[in-house]
Parts: structure tokens; C-alpha cells; sequence
């Protein structure tokens, strides 16, 4: 499982610095560039690690939240409130980390 998730990490890494030439205004742009440089591989990573820190996050949250339930069922409405919340404020971040890290592949 480890290594699937650690493959699609590289593959989108890999997709990232494969069109950072794509990115670029013209073909000047792309020449003094350098064109080789990692930083799409960067953003890529970033990205990615944030994406999957959120889903183990959000699954955890999700799994702790049907356990809770399971064992005080009059609480359902609370802990399905706070739970969505939770998981809200935890896709957030995520989101931002992903903005943050694909602004950062278009400085580079």
C-alpha cells in the first residue's frame, strides 16, 4: 500500500516537471530557463504529500467519528456535526498547501 501511494507521488511529480517546459510564454522563456530544473517536481511533490496527508487525515477523522457513534449512539448529531467540521477545516489546509505549492512551481 505504501508503495502505491509512494508511485503515484512520483507520478504526479513526474507530470509536473514534464510541462513545466508547456508553461512557459515562448520558446526564448524556455531556453533561458534552464528547462531542467526540479522545481516541477517539487510543486509536484508538495502537492501530492499535502493531497495525501488530507485523505489519511479525513479517513482517520471519518473512522474515529463511526466509532464514537458505535459506542454512545445518542450522541450521533454532535459527533457527525464536529466531524464534517473537522474534516472541512482539514480539506482546507490541504487546498492551500496545494495552491502554495503550484504558485511555487510558476516562480521558479
Amino acid at each position: 500500500m505504501k508503495t502505491m501511494k509512494l508511485a503515484l507521488v512520483a507520478a504526479f511529480g513526474a507530470c509536473m516537471l514534464a510541462s513545466n517546459p508547456a508553461l512557459a510564454a515562448d520558446g526564448a522563456t524556455a531556453a533561458t530557463s534552464g528547462g531542467g530544473s526540479l522545481a516541477g517536481l517539487g510543486a509536484g511533490l508538495a502537492a501530492g504529500l499535502a493531497v495525501l496527508g488530507a485523505g489519511l487525515g479525513i479517513g482517520r477523522i471519518g473512522g474515529s467519528a463511526v466509532e464514537s457513534i458505535a459506542r454512545q449512539p445518542e450522541m450521533t448529531g454532535r459527533i457527525f456535526v464536529n466531524m464534517i467540521l473537522t474534516a472541512a477545516l482539514v480539506e482546507g489546509v490541504a487546498l492551500f498547501a496545494v495552491v502554495v505549492g503550484l504558485l511555487g512551481f510558476n516562480k521558479a
